[in-house]
């Protein structure tokens, strides 16, 4: 995989503010996976991947994820949550990424899940605490970031799951599979 060819691509794909947080994420996912013994090369893998599908308008990504068998449990959720999926999908299918921790990553990256790999918790942090990200919170975050990477992703997904409830939307199973394996 040509990383230079994909930032290229990537630049293309994406409105400007969008490519400037994907390479902050990029940065953030290597510097965590630095500080946690994860390969530095699949976390800027992931991490450049994360959001290749994000300016996709809506329709676009239901018909790919539907046109690959995504079921319609997904379509029932905020669409913010679609182009995660559709990520994977364009990674493996147009770019031969094969590698399923990678995948996996970019899959889960705005969802989570139960058990997830090291790799899935440094793209997830990464996305949420990099250094363009500002709400209440985030500070405390970036600070669990130096402690153990599982404290990190269960203050994160803590924090992500709360702030779903508190605008009284749909939160997604595998978020909620996530929450209930970190804080048991």
């Amino acid at each position: 995989m040509d990383l230079d060819n994909l930032i290229s691509d990537l630049q293309q794909r994406l409105p400007l503010r969008r490519f400037e947080h994907v390479l902050r994420v990029t940065e953030t996912a290597r510097a965590l996976a630095a500080m946690h013994g994860v390969p530095a090369d699949k976390a800027e893998t992931a991490a450049l991947f994360h959001d290749i599908a994000k300016s996709m308008s809506a329709d676009g990504l239901q018909r790919l994820l539907t046109d690959r068998g995504t079921g319609p449990e997904l379509f029932k959720f905020n669409k913010e949550l679609w182009h995660a999926p559709a990520g994977a999908l364009i990674a493996e299918e147009e770019y031969g990424i094969t590698d399923r921790d990678i995948l996996n990553a970019i899959r889960f990256h705005t969802t989570g899940r139960a058990a997830m790999s090291d790799l899935e918790m440094v793209v997830y942090v990464a996305d949420m605490i990099e250094p363009g990200r500002e709400f209440p919170g985030v500070e405390e975050l970036r600070r669990h970031a130096e402690g153990p990477l599982s404290g990190v992703m269960e203050a994160c997904i803590v924090h992500s799951v709360q702030h779903l409830v508190s605008k009284r939307v749909p939160v997604h199973p595998d978020s909620i599979e996530c929450y209930n394996y970190f804080v048991q």
